[in-house]
């Protein structure tokens, strides 16, 4: 079974949202987890930026490399 780790934190949902459609156009498995808790109203976001995407270990510069591309067009 592949490791899960940490890649990258994402620091708002648009930006997630375009990653996750460019990974799913990849085949690159992933998920997606917002910081925000309802119960503190986004405290922890502030905190801890917006989400973190968690990836198997084996695609993370693969991640990384389509994050910097993403992240270079805007």
């Amino acid at each position: 079974m592949d490791k899960i780790v940490k890649i990258l934190i994402l620091n708002n949902a648009i930006e997630a949202n375009l990653l996750d459609g460019l990974l799913n156009e990849k085949g690159i498995p992933h998920v997606i987890r917002s910081h925000h808790d309802s119960a503190y109203d986004g405290l922890f976001q502030i905190q801890t930026g917006w989400g973190q995407l968690d990836a198997p270990e084996e695609y993370k510069e693969e991640i990384l490399m389509i994050y910097n591309e993403m992240s270079d067009k805007d």
